[in-house]
């Protein structure tokens, strides 16, 4: 009986891992791809409902502006989730949070699902709004939520199931949106409105699962509930060592309110935090692996795969992303956080380059667009076993408690500025550049491992205070030997 329970309770933060990520970063991923099979019939929806309104067809440019405003609601919504995810961390708690953000996918499902019906395009624009801000508050509450449930020497891991729910998501949505699921010209509002169903799977799991830990201890002041939840999330074994650093921490803020971004901007004693964080997140968009999926079906098709077989294969590039995140899940906690994020985009710097040779000899040389092909895998490799999970992990690990909701405000809002930008910017650069159009993101690639090389600590198996005492040497060199030297012993005297 006892064995039986020990193995119960040693499964409780994997059902925690699940029932987070598939009402949370997982609908990122989802979302993302959902749009694009439909894209035509909506498209044509359109037409044929201002058609009826007005009785005057809609010219192909006012189209193609109106599905580019569809389109961007998503991100726009994404950039006010990330906004509000901050004070909702705060006010109503990690979990909590979570559970409250489906509310606005059922909106989202509610409005596409019977925009048909309704004869309104303006509430597919509406519906892709609201999931933005689902997604917007769940990429940056999840990973703060997991890697504070987590024991230290899994806590990279643990963080990291956020991409890797996102990729699941990403390459479901592909395949929900083949058209002989629901991605068929009927069956389109049940593909937009199929959101609903993860949203729904997280209400019914997630109640059932502790709160954070460290935020019931340290922002609610609540050890009994805190001792509560790290016995259900760790079982039988011993407490003391983690409850002991979660009370150090405590005492190193105590006094502190929770901090806003512009007094993260304002504090010098955050400065390399806050600058390691708003190139990593900048990166994370900058690098061009999205766009990877913007060539993949013109590849693919030069590569001589026949059209209706395509999204079958682009579902293969999600999978890749998929693939990666889970092997990048297993092995973080071993090679450490910089060599993953410093081999990702060194090799992407390296297959950016290699990319572009293959498209600018793509119709002289008959095996090119085969080179191409690979390097789309590639490429989207490379991203997936570094930079997709790594960089949502560190934003929880550099700042404290009372900085981090902050922290991940800014680390979001840039996510999604970013994705904004690229999306408008790429057709433009393409135009530009043509074959050579992935030279930004090469230097971006390079100028991200030269920094990450030069100027990011390790933080593998470090306590949070290990992690700040290290910044603060780096913020503070001068005075490091001076002010520093104490700090822990002031800490220990509090406990004791």
């Amino acid at each position: 009986m006892n064995k039986l329970q020990r193995l119960l309770q040693s499964k409780i933060l994997i059902l925690t891992i699940c029932a987070a990520g598939i009402g949370g970063t997982f609908q990122y991923g989802y979302n993302i791809s959902i749009i694009n099979a439909p894209t035509s019939y909506i498209q044509t929806f359109m037409n044929e409902t201002w058609l009826e309104r007005t009785g005057v067809p809609l010219e192909s440019n006012v189209i193609l502006l109106l599905w580019s405003f569809t389109v961007s609601a998503y991100p726009l919504g994404g950039l006010t989730g990330a906004v509000v995810a901050g004070p909702m961390a705060v006010m109503l708690g990690r979990k909590m949070s979570l559970l409250l953000n489906n509310v606005f996918v059922i909106i989202a499902a509610v409005l596409s699902g019977f925009s048909r019906m309704a004869k309104s395009f303006e509430m597919i624009m509406l519906s892709r709004f609201f999931t933005g801000v689902n997604a917007g508050v769940s990429m940056n509450i999840q990973p703060m939520y997991l890697a504070e449930s987590a024991p230290k020497k899994l806590r990279g891991a643990v963080a990291l199931t956020s991409a890797s729910f996102t990729a699941l998501g990403l390459v479901l949505g592909q395949a929900v949106g083949l058209r002989e699921l629901l991605g068929g010209e009927e069956s389109w509002p049940f593909l937009l409105a199929s959101n609903v169903v993860p949203a729904l799977i997280q209400l019914t799991a997630l109640p059932w699962f502790p709160e954070s830990p460290r935020y019931l201890l340290i922002d609610r002041g609540d050890k009994e509930s805190c001792i509560s939840a790290l016995q259900k999330l760790r079982g039988n074994s011993d407490l003391s060592a983690e409850l002991e650093e979660m009370l150090a921490e405590q005492a190193a803020v105590k006094g502190q309110r929770a901090k806003n971004p512009w007094q993260l901007f304002q504090n010098p004693a955050l400065r390399w935090q806050l600058m390691s964080i708003v190139v990593l997140s900048s990166a994370m968009q900058l690098c061009g692996n999205d766009s990877m999926y913007f060539y993949a079906a013109y590849v693919f098709q030069e590569a001589g795969i026949p059209q209706d077989k395509i999204p079958y294969v682009v579902i293969g590039t999600g999978s890749c992303e998929l693939i990666t995140s889970v092997t990048c899940n297993m092995i973080i906690d071993y090679a450490g956080r910089r060599p993953l994020l410093l081999g990702g985009y060194i090799f992407m710097a390296g297959w950016a380059i290699v990319f572009m040779v293959a498209l600018s000899q793509q119709t002289q040389i008959s095996w090119m667009p085969y080179l191409s092909m690979a390097c789309i895998f590639a490429y989207i490799l490379s991203f997936g076993i570094g930079p997709a999970g790594v960089t949502g992990v560190l934003p929880t690990e550099v700042f404290d408690q009372m900085s981090r909701p902050a922290a991940y405000m800014i680390c979001g809002s840039l996510l999604w500025f970013n994705l904004f930008l690229v999306g408008t910017a790429f057709p433009f650069i393409v135009k530009s550049l043509a074959h050579f159009c992935y030279v930004p993101f090469l230097v971006v690639c390079v100028c991200t491992a030269l920094y990450v090389g030069f100027f990011l600590p390790e933080t593998k198996g470090k306590s949070f205070l290990e992690i700040s005492e290290e910044f603060k040497k780096r913020n503070f060199k001068a005075r490091t030997h001076v002010v520093f030297y104490k700090g822990p012993e002031e800490i220990k005297s509090t406990m004791l």
